[in-house]
């Protein structure tokens, strides 16, 4: 199997050949059967199986990573590999890309998949009111043709280095064409695993397909179970006593009990994860740069590293490229807590204190609403007043971010900078959740995307990092380390993904029963 890294997608000055991803790692010494309990956070009872609405990882776990392919996978180890797509070729400017997919694949119910399949569910995406965060990425084709029934041919806007990437977002699933509908009420898929039972909310049970196109490389569980389980205690108390094998999110607080239990094991994986504080930059007082700019510098980045993530994890600043991003700027000047400067830029802007309302809830991340009150605490000596309104978890994402001016929010991070900055920074997409518009941000996010010179692209993205940590509104004070917990008798293989929680929630295909 080929793999493809992301420096090596696309090489400089010459045209791509055929990308190959014809098959899937063997693990050592998995073994066949058993069922597959996990309690998992993220879970709200407007879950459906419709990619377009999937925002955290009870669905992205149970949908992409169980019962439904993107035509590419991110491995754990952070290549890519082809999912329904067996191999993918570009022209030399990286605007017209050509797949071919995988034959013999059908759906749950029997129906053939093709081509048209394809085509169809990348136009769910960009069909009118439709409220998809994928839309960016689809929307930037301007042409999708048929070949054959298993090659489709995309034309791009602009050249995209990182197109292939792009479509193993969880958002772009592939339904049957003409039965999309039936697919998205019952969760009909080409996965691994095809649904059982489904109560949005509360429970999700899928049993293995025979026959797969995976074959025996992955997949090892005859059933898995998602069970939601919202609440971090009642999680960590589940995987205790036995209902669940394997839990996301642990409490850091408690994090001495699971490391106590022989049963229990801990993973931490070091990812692009990032807890952040979004506020909207078109809306009083954050439309006013300086007021961001003394926000920035009344927040303790190192306390809340400290005392939040217990040291799982690093100081963030102000960017969502990560340690694990190809173009991350890691030696950029830091910001630090700073009373005095704090206080230069409030007089900047007019103002002698300032009083905002700060929307926190652990259905962000744990420990948000900690995390707002000693931001709370150190913004006071400079004259910054932030009351922390305590939001409940249940309804969270559909009632506060996007919406209150400013509150806490998480993100995974994603494989490539174009695919993070295009997903919540490029202007007017759907979670773009600061309303940020930066016209040379703007103008350096499209000429990165279709460089291929990797120097070349480097220096962009690094203006990019430097404009959103000086000038952006949202604040990024730590990236968080993936810490999850499993029992002893679910093997794992060595290496664990690290682009979405839960081995890039695909423990349903790559873990097994010991």
């Amino acid at each position: 199997m080929t793999r493809i890294s992301r420096r090596g997608l696309l090489k400089t000055g010459a045209a791509a050949g055929v990308l190959a991803a014809t098959g899937m790692p063997l693990m050592a010494s998995p073994k066949k059967g058993g069922r597959l309990r996990a309690g998992l956070s993220g879970a709200n009872t407007s879950d459906s199986w419709d990619g377009r609405t999937h925002s955290d990882l009870f669905m992205i776990a149970s949908a992409s990573g169980s019962v439904f392919d993107c035509l590419t996978a991110t491995a754990a180890d952070g290549s890519l590999v082809g999912e329904l797509a067996a191999s993918w070729e570009a022209t030399a400017d990286a605007k017209t890309w050509t797949f071919n997919l995988r034959e013999g694949v059908t759906f749950h119910n029997g129906k053939a998949f093709g081509a048209d399949d394809v085509i169809a569910s990348l136009q769910m995406h960009t069909a009118e009111g439709a409220k998809s965060a994928a839309k960016p990425i689809v929307s930037a084709i301007t042409d999708m043709k048929k070949i054959t029934d298993h090659q489709v041919q995309f034309t791009l806007a602009a050249g995209n280095a990182d197109f292939p990437y792009l479509l193993s977002d969880y958002h772009i699933l592939m339904y049957p064409a003409g039965q999309i509908e039936e697919a998205i009420a019952n969760g009909i898929g080409t996965g691994l695993y095809a649904v059982e039972s489904f109560e949005p909310g509360v429970r999700m049970v899928a049993k293995r397909v025979d026959s797969h196109y995976k074959g025996d490389s992955e997949g090892f569980f005859d059933e898995i179970e998602y069970i939601a389980i919202n609440d971090n205690t009642a999680r960590m108390n589940a995987l205790l006593t036995g209902q669940v094998d394997a839990i996301n999110r642990i409490d850091f607080k408690t994090e001495a009990l699971l490391k106590a239990n022989p049963n229990t094991r801990i993973q931490e994986v070091t990812g692009n994860q990032h807890y952040t504080l979004p506020m909207l930059s078109q809306t009083a007082p954050f439309n006013d740069l300086n007021v961001r700019r003394a926000l920035k510098y009344g927040i303790n980045r190192q306390e809340l590293v400290d005392k939040i993530l217990q040291g799982h994890g690093q100081v963030g600043n102000d960017t969502p490229i990560g340690p694990a991003n190809q173009y991350y700027a890691g030696d950029m000047e830091q910001l630090e807590f700073d009373a005095d400067k704090a206080k230069f830029y409030m007089k900047e802007a007019g103002l002698t204190e300032l009083n905002v309302d700060l929307s926190a809830s652990n259905a962000a991340f744990e420990g948000a609403v900690d995390a707002a009150q000693l931001y709370q605490a150190s913004a006071k000596s400079a004259g910054i007043n932030i009351n922390v309104v305590q939001e409940p978890a249940d309804g969270y994402w559909s009632n506060v971010w996007l919406k209150k001016g400013w509150c806490a929010s998480y993100w995974s991070g994603r494989a490539t900078e174009d695919w993070m900055f295009s997903t919540a920074y490029e202007a007017g997409v759907p979670w773009n959740d600061s309303q940020w518009d930066h016209p040379r941000f703007q103008e350096l996010l499209y000429s990165a995307r279709a460089e291929l010179d990797s120097n070349k692209r480097g220096e962009q993205y690094r203006e990019m990092q430097e404009i959103l940590r000086t000038d952006g509104a949202v604040i990024i004070p730590m990236f968080a380390n993936y810490v999850q917990a499993v029992n002893n008798k679910i093997g794992t293989p060595d290496t664990i993904g690290n682009l979405w929680q839960m081995d890039n929630a695909r423990m349903a295909e790559r873990w097994w029963m010991v």
